[in-house]
């Protein structure tokens, strides 16, 4: 299913599949308890580590906060993924590390725990890095994750990300800033083909 954007990369919307890609609010208190929710699940705390712990709404305001502030340079560009009948947020999808100069950026998502198992995270994978080579021009982006996180391989390489290498000590371990483990790199070039088949099957 085609994705349909508009605007840049602050103020985006992505459609396709069901879905809308859209901007978070700092300010709407929907907003930050979806942050906080799907940043605070001890799914996503088992296999990421943010450089700052939600510890309840307040700290999630100010992440949030801090990420649309990010968004507005540049240097990221942060999705709330919704159900596009409901309005329901689903989860999140976005790109750090934004490097204009080498066209190059990272791909990261969550999915709330209600929301699993529809295929959001794939579908939402996709719509991003159609909007990213279309729209920021990018020409390689990165997707790794903890090792032995099955499920995000799976979806990096139905995306059309294949795998690369073993990246030895990349990440932090869960839950902690002062030790590593390892992660698996993914990536897709704009000139890679298409992924084969239908990325919603």
């Amino acid at each position: 299913m085609p994705a349909e954007s508009s605007g840049a990369a602050s103020d985006a919307e992505v459609r396709g599949h069901g879905l809308v890609l859209c901007a978070w609010d700092a300010e709407s208190d929907a907003d930050v308890d979806a942050w906080f929710r799907g940043r605070s699940d001890p799914e996503f705390r088992r296999w990421n580590t943010p450089l700052m712990l939600d510890e309840g709404p307040e700290g999630a305001r100010e992440s949030l906060r801090r990420r649309t502030e990010t968004d507005a340079e540049g240097s990221t560009a942060t999705f709330r993924v919704v159900d596009a009948e409901s309005g329901v947020t689903l989860g999140q999808v976005g790109f750090s590390g934004i490097d204009r100069l080498m066209r190059r950026a990272m791909i990261g998502y969550w999915v709330l725990p209600e929301a699993r198992g529809r295929r959001v995270a794939r579908h939402s994978v996709d719509l991003a890095t159609r909007w990213a080579f279309t729209e920021l021009g990018l020409h390689r982006i990165e997707l790794d994750h903890a090792l032995g996180h099955d499920a995000s391989c799976r979806i990096a390489e139905r995306c059309g990300y294949p795998y690369e290498g073993t990246l030895r000590g990349a990440m932090w371990e869960a839950g902690r800033h002062d030790a590593f483990r390892d992660a698996h790199l993914h990536a897709r070039l704009s000139t890679d083909p298409e992924p084969s088949g239908d990325v919603g099957v």
